[in-house]
Order: C-alpha cells, then sequence, then structure tokens
C-alpha cells in the first residue's frame, strides 16, 4: 500500500521518512547521512556569493552544518512541493534555523515566484551560481520540478549578472539621455495622449516574417498610406520603417528605445515622413527630432535611482512601462495600453534564416546586399553557425537559426503576455510565419486580415478621441533642471574640499545624485547599494562625473529656455 501521508519511522539517529511508497530517509542513520554530504560538497574554500539550493529538506538533518560552513554572502533555500512534507518540515526544523537571516523554507513551486522571492529577499547581484544540495531523498517525488526551478535560477542570478553588465556599458549613456531628453517634456505629449478605442491593431516587428504579412496587407487592402482609411491601426518598431515605407505603408505609430547612434540608420530617408514616434526617456535625443517634432514620451525604469521618484515627484516623469529590454516586446506592451480592441503581432520572431536577419529593405539587409560579392554572399555561415547558435523549429515547422539571447527575450514575451494570449482571455495573437512561437494563439495570414479588416466590434470606435494628459511648462522643467545643478555643485564643493560638510550629508548627497555612479562595475544591478564615504576611490570617481553631467543640465537649461521662446504653446503646436 502507497503511504498517502509521510510515515516517520525511529532511526538510530533522527527519524525516517516513508511516504508515496518511497522512502525518503535512510533508515540507518538520516542525520550522519545529511552532514557527510555537507562535508563533502564544502571540502575546501567556501565559494564566493552561493545559492545552495535544497530540494525538499524533510527534518532539516544537516542544515545547522551547512549554514556554519557556507560565506557570509552566501544562502541557503529550501524548496518543498509538497503540502503535508511543507507542514513536516515547519514543525520539525530548529527554530534557529528558520530565523536564519541566510535561509529560507519556500513552499512555493512556480519559478517566476522563486527568482522574485529570491530578488527581494536578498536583492538582485547578491549570488554567482546556484550548488544543489541534495540531503534527503524528497527530491525523487518531483525530480522534474526540481531540475527546472533550479535551472530557472541560475538563469535568472545570469539574467541579473548580463543586465549589470550591460549598465556598466551604457548605464551613463542612459542617464545623460533622460536628463537631455527633459527638454521636451514642456511641448511633447506622453504616450497618456494617445488612444486607438477599440480598433485592432497590428504591431510589427522586423524579422524576416514580415515580408510575408506586408505583401499581404498591400493585396488585402491596397493602398495603406493613409491611417484614417483604414479599420485597423499599425504600431511598428523604428527597424520596420524602412520595409513598410518602400510599401507605401503608413503606421500610426514607431517605437523607439535605442540610446546610442544605430538606430539612426532606420531613418536614413525618412526626414519628410510625419510618423508620430513613442520614444523612451533613455532614448537617444535625435530619435525625436527626425520623424516628428513631438515625440509620445514613455519611460522605462533601467535601475533603481532616486532620480526618478524625484522625477515623478516634480510630475515630469511619463507613464512608465515594464523593463522588457527589446522594443519588439515594448511596442506590443503600448499596443494593449492604446487599444482595448485585439491585438496581432508579426514580424516579432527571436529568429533569423541563413540569407536573412530582418525583413527586406531593412537597413540590416541593405547592408548585406551592399556588400555581396563574388567572395561574400547573401548566405552567411559564419554568422548563422557562430557559437551560441542553433537550430530551432518556428512556428510554421521550418528550421531557422537562433541564439540564447533571442530565446530569452522570446521567453520573456510569453511570460510577459500570458495573461493575453490562450491562457488569458486571447486578446493578443500572432500571424504564422518563420518565427519562433510565442505562446499566442497563431492566426493564417488569411484569418489574421479578416480580424483586421472587422475593425472595432465593441461600439467604441476605430479612431477614439486623444487621451488627455498635463505636460510640465518650461517653468516647471527649469526649476527642477536647477535644483538637480545645485545638488551636484554641493556635492563638487564638498568633495574637491572647498566646503566641509557632515558625513551625513555626504551620504544624502551621494544618494540623491546616484545616476553619478549607478553604472560603476561595483553598483551596477546592486539596486542602490555602494561603498561607503570611506572609500576614496568611489569618491574620485564619482567626483570625476560630475562636471559632465554638470555641463549637460546646463545646456537642457538653455534649450528649455529657448524653446519657451521660440515654440508657440502645446496646443498650437500640436494643432498646426
Amino acid at each position: 500500500m502507497i503511504d498517502e501521508t509521510p510515515r516517520p519511522v525511529t532511526a538510530r539517529r533522527g527519524f525516517s521518512v516513508s511516504y508515496k511508497g518511497k522512502t525518503l530517509l535512510s533508515t540507518r542513520d538520516p542525520a550522519a547521512l545529511a552532514e557527510r554530504t555537507v562535508e563533502a560538497l564544502t571540502k575546501g574554500p567556501a565559494p564566493q556569493g552561493t545559492l545552495y539550493f535544497c530540494p525538499s529538506p524533510l527534518y532539516g538533518y544537516g542544515l545547522t552544518l551547512l549554514l556554519d560552513r557556507i560565506r557570509a554572502d552566501s544562502a541557503v533555500l529550501c524548496v518543498e512541493a509538497d503540502t503535508q512534507l511543507m507542514a513536516l518540515s515547519i514543525q520539525n526544523i530548529d527554530e534557529s534555523i528558520l530565523s536564519n537571516p541566510r535561509f529560507r523554507l519556500v513552499g512555493h513551486s512556480e519559478s517566476a515566484y522563486l527568482c522574485a522571492f529570491i530578488r527581494e529577499t536578498w536583492g538582485s547581484r547578491n549570488f554567482r551560481r546556484v550548488e544543489p544540495v541534495r540531503l534527503t531523498g524528497g527530491w525523487q517525488l518531483n525530480p522534474e520540478l526540481y531540475d527546472s526551478l533550479e535551472d530557472a535560477l541560475r538563469r535568472d542570478i545570469a539574467l541579473d549578472w548580463s543586465n549589470a553588465m550591460t549598465l556598466v556599458k551604457l548605464g551613463r549613456r542612459y542617464a545623460r539621455n533622460a536628463l537631455r531628453n527633459l527638454a521636451l517634456l514642456s511641448y511633447s505629449p506622453g504616450i497618456g495622449a494617445l488612444h486607438f478605442g477599440a480598433a485592432p491593431v497590428l504591431v510589427l516587428g522586423a524579422g524576416p516574417s514580415l515580408d510575408g504579412v506586408l505583401e499581404g496587407l498591400s493585396a488585402a487592402f491596397g493602398d495603406l498610406a493613409d491611417p484614417a482609411g483604414r479599420p485597423f491601426r499599425i504600431l511598428c518598431v523604428d527597424t520596420s520603417l524602412s520595409p513598410l515605407y518602400e510599401r507605401r505603408i503608413k503606421p500610426d505609430l514607431v517605437v523607439a528605445l535605442e540610446c546610442q547612434h544605430w538606430n539612426l540608420r532606420d531613418f536614413i530617408g525618412l526626414g519628410g515622413w510625419d510618423v508620430p514616434v513613442a520614444m523612451d526617456l533613455s532614448a537617444l535625443p535625435a530619435t525625436g527630432e527626425i520623424l516628428g517634432a513631438h515625440p509620445h514620451l514613455f519611460f522605462t525604469p533601467w535601475t533603481k535611482l532616486s532620480l526618478f521618484d524625484r522625477l515623478k515627484t516634480a510630475g515630469l516623469l511619463p507613464e512608465a512601462l515594464p523593463p522588457l529590454g527589446s522594443v519588439g516586446l515594448s511596442a506590443a506592451a503600448i499596443a494593449c495600453r492604446l487599444s482595448t480592441g485585439p491585438i496581432i503581432v508579426a514580424g516579432i520572431d527571436f529568429s533569423f534564416t541563413l540569407d536573412q536577419s530582418h525583413a527586406r529593405s531593412a537597413p540590416a539587409h541593405l547592408e548585406k546586399l551592399r556588400r555581396q560579392t563574388r567572395f561574400h554572399r547573401l548566405i552567411d555561415p559564419v554568422g548563422a553557425f557562430r557559437t551560441g547558435c542553433f537550430a530551432v523549429r518556428s512556428k510554421t515547422g521550418e528550421r531557422v537559426r537562433s541564439n540564447q539571447a533571442m530565446k530569452s527575450y522570446r521567453d520573456l514575451f510569453q511570460r510577459e503576455f500570458a495573461d493575453l494570449g490562450p491562457a488569458g482571455n486571447g486578446r493578443i495573437r500572432d500571424i504564422a510565419g518563420s518565427g519562433l512561437p510565442l505562446g499566442l494563439k497563431t492566426l493564417s495570414p488569411g484569418a489574421a486580415i479578416a480580424v483586421l479588416a472587422a475593425g472595432a466590434v465593441d461600439g467604441e470606435g476605430n479612431h477614439a478621441p486623444p487621451g488627455t494628459e498635463s505636460r510640465a511648462t518650461p517653468e516647471e522643467v527649469s526649476d527642477y533642471i536647477r535644483e538637480e545643478l545645485a545638488s551636484l555643485v554641493r556635492l563638487r564643493s564638498i568633495l574637491t574640499g572647498e566646503t566641509t560638510a557632515s558625513t551625513e550629508e555626504l551620504e544624502t548627497l551621494l544618494d540623491l545624485d546616484d545616476y553619478l555612479w549607478a553604472h560603476f562595475p561595483d553598483c551596477a544591478g546592486a539596486e542602490g547599494r555602494r561603498p561607503g564615504v570611506n572609500n576614496v576611490g568611489f569618491l574620485k570617481r564619482v567626483r570625476a562625473e560630475i562636471d559632465p553631467f554638470m555641463r549637460l543640465l546646463q545646456g537642457v537649461l538653455e534649450i528649455t529656455a529657448r524653446s519657451a521662446r521660440q515654440r508657440p504653446p502645446p496646443q498650437q503646436w500640436l494643432s498646426g
């Protein structure tokens, strides 16, 4: 008979447990066996920043020894997927273990929850690796689940460090762009000023599958150069602008995230094309000056900064979107906010073919055509088969190429929009093509065109009146910039020795002006953690950052004042 409840059996030292037909602890000396496992695992110097993952701890044998031997920057996470075994652990694990700040016992078995729990409990970028510790046989009841949780923790920790490396490279650029773009706030509306009503929205990426979608649209609807003449809205990423322009398809909105100059080639030859732009506050400032004079701003927090809190308090922070890292994901998120109707995504492939990484006429494809010679063919085996790339099946079953970064974004897409996919209300769908499966209901091209042609279905209309959003005045922007400048001047005077200040004031100023050091290698992705004021090397690095940011803010102040004199009031500007 299979045991339906845990059955304790007295052993030489401690208790054994039989449950569901399995003996989960040794019947002879389970405590000694667990301790020998810990001794073997911790032999030699303890590794730095390790998260020890212990599935199904049962009575907690070996945990005291493990906590004694690991480093102060490491921790032990015990996970129990079975509710009855979880109750057994809570009742029998010593209180000194349960209350240890480096120990947590969790009964939740969802990977997303577990990763968020780790981040909330110990902070991001706290661990470097995950080390499994199997002290009992309880893991054998759910081996695949525990393996998947361990793998999810590893990937999440790797993602934290990858994000930190991105901040080291680009964090200063993000901050400079955001401060420079403050000059746009007094006359550029946010995305809250847009509304598509209940119209269907077609969200377009720039993957190879976009070509077939655009050909089908042109065949079904003819000339799409006038957005007002069609029953659906088009929202696209900046890289897909050239393919749309070549086919005389004008989008209703283009989304731009890139903080560097690389995306400027997406706008080559399109300077006279009046297309509204939704631009991240940290995007390259020149992006908002190419297609239109008043980009619709939004904001994605690239890290934790007190700068954001001050902007929000001053009423200057645009509407926030989650930091998704991909312009395609951000475009889908914006579409979900702007329309209550069905949303269809296309060209967001997260994959490429042997001869095509982007749609035809996209900058990358044009560059490949320009470089084609007898020695440099369209098919690029070096790029397609380089280390890290692998073959996968697309939505149509064909073999395409991808890499781990693309696959990670695909996985993030699935998690972010799961509630709107087949498991939710089914409002967001995709079109069959060469891209990776997105976890959505996939429509045939004909079915997708039928949804778009039907227009709004709930009586709200295809063109809703624009939303209302109050904008900051040039004076409010200028006042805020002066406050930032005053803080930097004070901090500089303290660090140069011109004035003296208490340790508390210096700590406060460093925390206020955290954008100066948030991209430092020892601070990036650490959620505001930084060296103390006794670290002279850190203070010297902060001092080196102050002058460039002061010059930037003084320039923004001049631009804001000049804009206030030259530009008409916002209402006149937008209607002109």
